[in-house]
């Protein structure tokens, strides 16, 4: 057991997307009223990302704040992890473009995508890497840009709309 290696989390980041939309917002869309919503839910508003804000770029603000708490910098990382159903683009993955959104390179990259559960997929993969001793540190990221998919005006899916968040969440 002398040689076990065990994977653990040195820092946590996040990024929420600017706009925040709120269930009176929400109601002026749909047949649907703040008190139907908090009651049911809890849930008072939601972050809607605008057309500038990308998988990419949230994973990014979020992987600066993760690499930061844990006194980290960019080039120490040996694999980037993404979880996204919601890619900037098909080529190159979205964990290409988040490392070049950190100026780094020669590090091993990969997009998976498995919706809700991806981060957890993500965090898995990771833990085997470093149990295996591939890998020492490694970025896994799960950000989505759900919003872009949701047709605000259709009440029959109104639930999914009010359960929807977005954003970028990771671990290093």
């Amino acid at each position: 057991m002398k040689d076990t290696v065990f994977a653990r989390i040195a820092g946590t980041g996040h990024y929420l997307p600017r706009t925040i939309m709120t269930n009176d917002d929400l109601a002026k869309r749909v047949d649907t009223t703040d008190e139907w919503i908090v009651t049911r839910t809890g849930i008072q508003q939601r972050h809607i990302a605008s057309q500038d804000e990308t998988a990419s770029m949230m994973a990014e603000q979020a992987a600066r704040r993760a690499l930061a708490a844990a006194n980290m910098t960019p080039d120490q990382l040996d694999l980037i992890i993404v979880a996204t159903c919601t890619p900037d683009l098909v080529f190159p993955s979205t964990a290409c473009l988040l490392q070049t959104r950190l100026g780094i390179a020669g590090c091993a990259v990969f997009d998976i995508s498995i919706a809700c559960a991806g981060f957890n997929y993500g965090l898995a993969i990771a833990d085997q890497f470093i149990k295996n001793k591939t890998m020492r540190t490694v970025l896994v990221v799960g950000s989505e840009v759900m919003s872009r998919l949701v047709d605000w005006t259709d009440r029959y899916h109104q639930l999914g709309r009010i359960l929807h968040y977005l954003g970028g969440k990771l671990e290093i």
